[in-house]
């Protein structure tokens, strides 16, 4: 049984991971800024040990870390800026080195380690090339895109219109994933440590284009939905990052071994899109009483 410290445990990856992990009998210290929080207390039935933890206070982080095994470690420039998400990444592996832990289990992007422009990817890069530098067993996972962005912000608007609203080409193939297989390939890794050590691995679930991808939203809405490309002056007047990303989808694009990862790692139970559309509970995501006011 090991005892991992999570981050991020009451977001999407640090959230699944940390499900994964105790699902498969291991103790999960579930670090947040908001130990209050309803995320926080679903963790806690769950049996996990919630803390209080601040990135940028290392007495919090030191305590944290205290006994444990091993380290998963995700981090975002979002709500802050790339410079913020470095700082506190390298102060996540400081501090995990500090305490001993055996294993740092770090969440970058698909592409990262690239040179893609892509600001909050070249964040992550800075954070993996640091990760050798601690002395300790690390491994980087790296997600393509999120199938579970397309159940928030302008997209979810977008379908309630029966819109899906994408910034890519119809025809041009992206790889994708669920947060759900994020953190079970996390928990797995984390249990296989001598397998996964000084690794770093792309990891995808499915790869559809935005065209096909609303043929499939349609089927589980059970409405029509057409892809729309947003245009990416449309996403830089909302995120130079963001449609610097999407940029880079649809010139370089975002290729995964997919169908090697499923074969060499079936026991993550790999989802493809439709099954991720399949399983939403669509009719309350798509509700009036839902959408912002």
């Amino acid at each position: 049984m090991l005892t991992v410290a999570v981050t991020g445990a009451t977001g999407a990856q640090g959230g699944a991971t940390a499900r994964a992990l105790l699902a498969a009998g291991h103790r999960v210290r579930a670090l947040t800024r908001n130990p209050g929080s309803p995320a926080a207390d679903v963790l806690r039935r769950l049996g996990a040990d919630v803390r209080h933890a601040d990135f940028d206070d290392r007495t919090l982080l030191d305590a944290a870390f205290a006994g444990a095994d091993s380290l998963f470690a995700v981090t975002t420039p979002f709500g802050a800026d790339t410079a913020t998400e470095i700082r506190q990444g390298k102060a996540l592996i400081d501090a995990a080195a500090a305490a001993g832990l055996g294993h740092i289990v770090f969440t970058s992007a698909a592409h990262a380690d690239r040179g893609t422009g892509v600001p909050h990817y070249e964040s992550k890069r800075l954070i993996e090339q640091y990760l050798p530098t601690a002395g300790v067993p690390w491994t980087v996972i790296a997600p393509a895109a999120f199938m579970d962005n397309y159940i928030s912000g302008w997209t979810l608007d977008g379908l309630r219109d029966g819109t899906f609203a994408w910034p890519m080409p119809a025809d041009r193939p992206l790889t994708l994933i669920p947060a759900v297989d994020i953190g079970a390939f996390a928990a797995l890794v984390l249990q296989r440590r001598d397998e996964f050590a000084g690794r770093r691995i792309d990891i995808a679930s499915d790869e559809h284009s935005p065209g096909r991808m609303a043929e499939i939203l349609t089927a589980a809405i059970r409405r029509p939905i057409t892809h729309q490309e947003v245009p990416l002056a449309y996403v830089r007047t909302r995120s130079t990052d963001l449609a610097a990303m999407f940029e880079y989808f649809s010139t370089a694009g975002l290729d995964v071994d997919v169908v090697g990862l499923r074969r060499r790692y079936p026991e993550v139970g790999w989802h493809s899109f439709t099954d991720w559309a399949a399983a939403q509970d669509w009719p309350t995501l798509l509700s009036p009483a839902a959408a912002p006011q």
